[in-house]
This record gives structure tokens, sequence and C-alpha cells, in this order.
């Protein structure tokens, strides 16, 4: 197995969707897609030029700029839509989702959730479920163990964090969700953040300004 990762910037405030393939497939890649910003027909479309297959649509938490595309992408390919169990209210809530106050009022029910340390397996790929409550109260990432790889939504970025002034938001637990479940990861594990750059747990834990020992 050789999981590779991709990314698209989409949207007014550039948010990253990322695909996981096993790029040992032969053939079509069945791929499990992370946040499909606001352009699910236009991913599809990328995907399927570039011989990807949409198996999967996970969702790191609620909000419109990472569930816009959701209805376009599972009504084209198919694809069963997942989330953790505990962002049920924010997905299904244009309010909590902020999707009413950014004019295109939007929901989101999902096909299946996930608990919070859950093993899962999609596309063929296996990946744990890590709860990180803070920037929404259902936020979660996602870690591929044996490719070091952590999809980390809004949690955490490069040298900053998700705010936390939104509704279900709190700094006490996004602080606390940073310490105790992504810095508890192995220093070379990739980082794969909702908006700007990659980066690891070891530069962050050393370089991160917003979060204290």
């Amino acid at each position: 197995m050789s999981i590779r990762i991709g990314k698209m910037t989409i949207g007014a405030v550039a948010t990253n969707c990322y695909f996981v393939y096993d790029d040992a497939q032969e053939g079509v890649k069945s791929a499990i897609v992370f946040d499909p910003a606001d352009r699910g027909a236009m991913i599809y479309d990328k995907m399927l030029e570039s011989g990807l297959k949409c198996e999967a649509i996970v969702l790191t938490h609620g909000h419109f700029d990472h569930i816009w595309g959701v209805q376009e992408l599972r009504g084209k390919s198919g694809a069963k839509v997942y989330a953790l169990d505990v962002e049920k209210d924010l997905l299904e809530d244009t309010a909590l989702n902020v999707s009413q106050d950014a004019g295109r009022p939007c929901t989101v029910k999902a096909n299946e959730f996930f608990s919070d340390g859950q093993e899962v397996t999609l596309a063929g790929m296996t990946f744990q479920v890590i709860a990180t409550p803070g920037h929404t109260k259902g936020s979660c990432c996602y870690y591929f163990k044996k490719a070091d790889i952590l999809v980390s939504g809004d949690t955490i970025f490069e040298e900053s964090v998700g705010r936390s002034d939104l509704p279900t938001g709190s700094n006490s637990q996004l602080v606390r969700s940073i310490q105790d479940k992504i810095f508890t990861l192995p220093d070379m594990v990739k980082i794969y953040p909702g908006h700007g750059g990659a980066t690891t747990v070891g530069h962050e834990k050393e370089y991160n300004p917003y979060i204290g020992f």
C-alpha cells in the first residue's frame, strides 16, 4: 500500500479539499474526499480527469466553507457522507454552521457517524477518528498511522490555530485538544489543515505561538 494525498484549494476563504488514495491500485483509484468546500461538481470532474473515484466524503467539521460542495459531490458520485457524531446538530442547522450568515444557507445529513477513537476502513485504507473539540464541538482529525498523515480540518494550522468564537467553539477546549490529542502523535506526522500549507506535529510543538505548555 502506498497512500497519497492530493489537494484542491477552493472558494472565497481558500478551503483545502483533500483526496486520499492508495497509489498502488491499478486503473481508476478509489479515494476518500475530505471537506469538499463549495465546488462539488468541479471536484468530481477534476478527480475523474486524474483517474480517481470518490468513494467516500468525510467531514472534519460542519462549517459552511467545508460543506457547501457536499450535496453536488454526493449526487454525482453516489458516495456516502461521514462526520463525527457530536457534529450532527451543527451540520443540520444553518445558524450553527454559519451558512445562513454567509449568504448561502446549507445543511447536510450525514449517512453515517463516527465516534471518537474509532478505527475506520474506507476505500481500502484505515484511519483513526480523533475528536478535537474547540473550533466546533464536533471538530475532529483523521489519522492515517501507516502513512504518518493527519487531516486536521480547522483545529490547527501552520503556526496558528482555528478560531473558537463561532457557535459551539471553545478556546480552552481547542488548546486542550491540540495538546492532548495532536501533540501526543509522533513528531514526523504531517498535518494537512483546512486552510494554508501543510506542517508537522514536531514543527507545531516548537513554533506554534498559540499553544503553551
